[in-house]
């Protein structure tokens, strides 16, 4: 079952640039489906992923999963570590996806290089469309926790409640990659995990409060 609740495979984009964590963080959702028995393929694509490139991880779970390729108009969630990276990526939403979007700005070098024209309001643009957008600052969030670094943490705990299986098993697979870490290092991503979900959970209910309005 889906994030939708309607297909077999579940069909997750991860977007973002080189340094947030998007490989990571698709990694990690692999884990989780695998611990619970799913088939699991994935797929990355980093340009320049070192120098703040633009990076997309693909990842599809489910009973029997042949391709980690998502096509177009296929993805049940869209996570964008990056604002206008995840309006970049729209197009692989499909009608009843998602999109869980950081309005944190980090410019990529595709606009620096005058390749694409960053978007003044990218999460009014996708709402425009018909998209269902639940938009947070998480970098901010990462900030005010004590290092930036943390966003990979906060868009997992965005993304927990809206997969086929409980927050708590991919919430496990986020501490178990601090283990042999120290304590403080743990209760900081069990924080930013518990701190994504709030956050999410409170565009949720803007969203569709301005959608009743």
């Amino acid at each position: 079952m889906s994030a939708t609740g309607k297909y077999d495979t579940t069909n997750i984009l991860v977007v973002g640039t080189g340094g947030q964590g998007v490989m990571t963080a698709t990694e990690i959702l692999a884990e989780a489906a695998i611990a619970l028995g799913h088939d699991v393929k994935k797929t990355e694509v980093a340009g320049m992923a070192q120098r703040g490139g633009v990076v997309s991880s693909h990842l599809r779970f489910g009973p029997r999963v042949l391709s980690p390729q998502i096509n177009p108009g296929a993805a049940d969630v869209l996570l964008g570590f990056e604002a206008a990276e995840a309006m970049r990526w729209r197009h692989m939403l499909r009608a009843s996806g998602l999109v869980l979007m950081n309005t944190g700005r980090l410019v990529p070098p595709v606009v620096e290089l005058g390749l694409y024209d960053y978007p003044d309001d990218p999460v009014a643009a996708m709402r425009a469309t018909g998209t269902r957008v639940y938009s947070f600052d998480a970098s901010s969030i990462a900030q005010q926790l004590g290092d930036i670094r943390l966003g990979n943490t906060v868009m997992l705990g965005a993304i927990s409640d809206h997969l086929s299986f409980p927050a708590e098993v991919l919430e496990r697979c986020v501490l178990q990659r601090f283990a042999h870490k120290r304590a403080e290092l743990i209760e900081l991503n069990r924080l930013a995990f518990a701190a994504g979900r709030a956050a999410a959970e409170q565009a949720a209910q803007s969203a569709t409060a301005a959608g009743a309005a």
